[in-house]
């Protein structure tokens, strides 16, 4: 296999190429840095590549010949994931302080042979399903450059996508990793929460925040979160034990499970694009081939209650990672406006939007009383263009944005794990995927349904137009 062929095979197939002396790390790592060098200017994925530091540690892999899971795989990390001597950009210039040491997740990562290769772009203080800002290009899908690969892990997805990194990690506080994930032909999964640690920090957005990689396959997702899952001293929520390693369950049949489909948007007047819904129904009627008892399932959510708990809690956050920074006026106009709505509500609303959590998670997790996974759109239309919200005020983007993600962010107040599936093209050639709840703690049953769905589907081996060989 050519080293470009091989960029777009992913981690697994990585890590057996440089074990097995197929290829050196340094030549996997050296051709990674290549395609960035040519193909990144167009796509805006790196806010900061470690061509340097990621050549050394490839030769000294090579020198070591230690046999690890990860030997030699070029990984990237969203830019709001502690790396040693650097600030925690979070996608501002509000940050100057370097951090002391690596975050728990990069230790992880050079603990399992994996190369750091580069540090990736998304939106001012990750509060936007798009990664744009206004001091820096934006960041392009790989299957159009005319769209956004979405956000906030929008650097990530379009990275793995272009074949830039065999797998990035993101981060997910109201679909953060689904949203990429879906919109570039890629697989995310949003763990449970407490199931990779965000050390140095306790927590973030009051729990609401998690972190994962985002791959090209189920097998890949799962091999590299069996390196990063587990608590660290001081982490605020700590998930159980996973019934099997990652990787065992995405190669174990899901046996005969009862999926529910859902259509039903998180919120009153909400549009459903027709091509999603068919993405959705097509993958219904594909379970229901496979084996599975498919059943529509429109469970109450407490929609409009919820939904605005959850905007007043969004703004509160934005308020409060706005005031977090070095130099909250240096944040760009967008940011301060949303976080200035934050800082003015009422304490009492607050409260209000804080007060229940448990009875919300317990409350829409009533659903897996009845069904083993729930199946839904992962947004509500195809990907959006680069751009396509400028005009509009931050209130209105903001509503915007919140229909264009409604099926998303009611599982990062429950914690449960949710996936971004591949689930074929829209009618322009752009990617399309549904999403698949589990229960609490059940990443294992996602990770079997997922891979069965990929083993009948195989989107993979898909390359977007003009990246492969890049000249």
């Amino acid at each position: 296999m050519e080293l470009t062929e091989l960029c777009f095979a992913g981690v697994a197939r990585q890590a057996q190429a440089v074990r097995s002396g197929e290829v050196t790390a340094r030549d996997l790592v050296a051709e990674h840095l290549r395609r960035i060098d040519r193909l990144d200017p167009r796509l805006n994925a790196f806010r900061l590549v470690f061509a340097e530091q990621a050549l050394a540690d490839a030769d000294r892999l090579d020198a070591s010949g230690e046999d690890l899971p990860l030997r030699g795989v070029p990984i990237a990390v969203k830019e709001d994931i502690a790396v040693a001597g650097l600030p925690t950009t979070q996608g501002t210039n509000a940050a100057r302080t370097p951090q002391p040491a690596d975050s728990e997740i990069v230790r992880r990562l050079r603990a399992a042979g994996a190369v750091v290769i580069g540090r990736t772009r998304m939106p001012e203080l990750g509060l936007w399903p798009f990664t744009e800002s206004s001091w820096a290009a934006p960041t392009r899908n790989p299957w159009s450059l005319a769209h956004s690969p979405g956000g906030s892990s929008g650097g990530s997805a379009a990275a793995v996508a272009a074949g830039l990194a065999a797998a990035a990690i993101g981060t997910d506080g109201a679909g953060s990793i689904r949203i990429p994930a879906a919109v570039t032909g890629l697989f995310g999964l949003k763990p449970q929460r407490g199931r990779v640690s965000l050390s140095p920090e306790r927590e973030r957005w009051g729990g609401m925040v998690v972190a994962g990689p985002i791959t090209r396959t189920v097998a890949d997702w799962a091999l590299v979160a069996d390196q990063l899952h587990g608590a660290a001293p001081g982490d605020a929520h700590v998930a159980h034990p996973p019934r099997t390693s990652f990787t065992e369950a995405a190669r174990t049949d899901p046996g005969r499970l009862r999926i529910g489909v859902s259509l039903r948007p998180w919120g009153p007047g909400i549009a459903l694009d027709g091509e999603v819904r068919d993405a959705v129904q097509d993958t219904a009627a594909l379970l229901t081939d496979l084996g599975h008892d498919v059943v529509r399932l429109d469970p109450p959510m407490r929609d409009v209650v919820a939904s605005t708990q959850f905007a007043v809690r969004y703004l509160r956050n934005a308020h409060l990672a706005r005031a977090g920074t070095e130099s909250p006026n240096l944040v760009e106009p967008r940011t301060r406006t949303a976080a200035e709505l934050g800082r003015r509500l009422p304490r009492g609303l607050v409260r209000w939007a804080l007060k229940d959590d448990a009875s919300l998670t317990a409350y829409a997790n009533r659903v897996f009383g009845t069904v083993d996974v729930l199946l839904t759109p992962a947004l509500t239309r195809p990907p959006i263009r680069v751009g396509e919200w400028d005009g509009r005020g931050v209130v209105p983007a903001l509503l915007a944005a919140a229909h264009y993600t409604t099926f998303l962010p009611l599982w990062n107040i429950t914690g449960n794990p949710a996936a971004s599936v591949p689930a074929g093209r829209s009618s322009s050639g752009l990617p399309l995927a549904v999403q698949l709840v589990g229960r609490q703690h059940d990443e294992c049953t996602l990770l079997s349904v997922s891979a069965q769905l990929e083993r009948a589907r195989p989107w993979a081996d898909r390359i977007p137009s003009g990246l492969g060989h890049a000249n």
